[in-house]
């Protein structure tokens, strides 16, 4: 039997969502094993005022997973966040925690897959099964200018929510690409600590995706951000 890929208008899935059975049955799994954590799928997290939309691949298991706020409590989400933050994109301080005040400036981050895969891995079904809920959540947010896509399957789903062909769009990292509808979709090598220590991503590269970004998108006035904020949607909670 196929996943459920039928199209939806909601851009986040409930925190049970039942499409992809292997994720549900790992997520039971890992809710036996750590009650506590939030176990679920992992709601996108940023105002919907945002001019710029982050799409990684998936929750991490000791990271997302357990917070419930993407890149939060991994080391992906300590080059982020430190990025968001030196950039103008996020105000506060990360600590690793849902609840530690961060708030994002001008920016959502959401996931390709929302809820945590075996070995960091979905299937291709996996990931068509959750392109609705992006596929929504681009849709949702009338101010969205620039996406920026965190490796290769990121790139390709939003590709594909988009209705755009991916050989005329091939993920590069530090890539650009002005699509038909307007929107301008970068690349990066995802923040994981593997393409870190292997070289592949170093800081100054990450930083320099965001500096053409910047450039895109210059940094909107404080009275803007904070009417913004008014309208950030609530956290989900655990």
């Amino acid at each position: 039997m196929g996943l459920q890929t039928q199209a939806t208008d909601q851009p986040e899935p409930p925190k049970l969502c039942g499409r992809c059975p292997r994720l549900v049955a790992f997520r039971d799994e890992n809710r036996h094993k750590a009650p506590d954590w939030y176990n679920g799928a992992v709601p996108s997290f940023g105002p919907t005022a945002a001019r710029l939309l982050i799409v990684g691949l998936a929750p991490g298991l000791n990271g997302a997973n357990r917070t419930g706020r993407p890149f939060t409590g991994d080391y992906a989400g300590q080059l982020l966040y430190g990025t968001l933050l030196q950039f103008g994109f996020a105000t506060g301080t990360y600590d690793e925690r849902a609840d530690d005040g961060l708030r994002l400036n001008d920016c959502m981050i959401t996931n390709a897959v929302r809820c945590v895969p075996p070995q960091n891995k979905p299937t291709p079904a996996e990931i068509a099964a959750c392109r609705g809920f992006l596929k929504a959540r681009i849709a949702q947010l009338p101010n969205l200018e620039a996406i920026l896509a965190l490796g290769r399957v990121a790139h390709d789903s939003t590709l594909a929510a988009l209705a755009c062909r991916k050989s005329h769009y091939p993920f590069a990292h530090a890539a650009r690409h002005d699509l038909p509808s307007g929107l301008v979709l970068f690349d990066s090598y995802h923040c994981s600590r593997y393409n870190t220590n292997t070289g592949r991503l170093t800081t100054p590269m990450f930083h320099s995706v965001f500096a053409g970004i910047r450039e895109r998108l210059p940094a909107l006035p404080a009275d803007m951000l904070a009417a913004a904020r008014v309208r950030e949607p609530a956290r989900a909670k655990r």
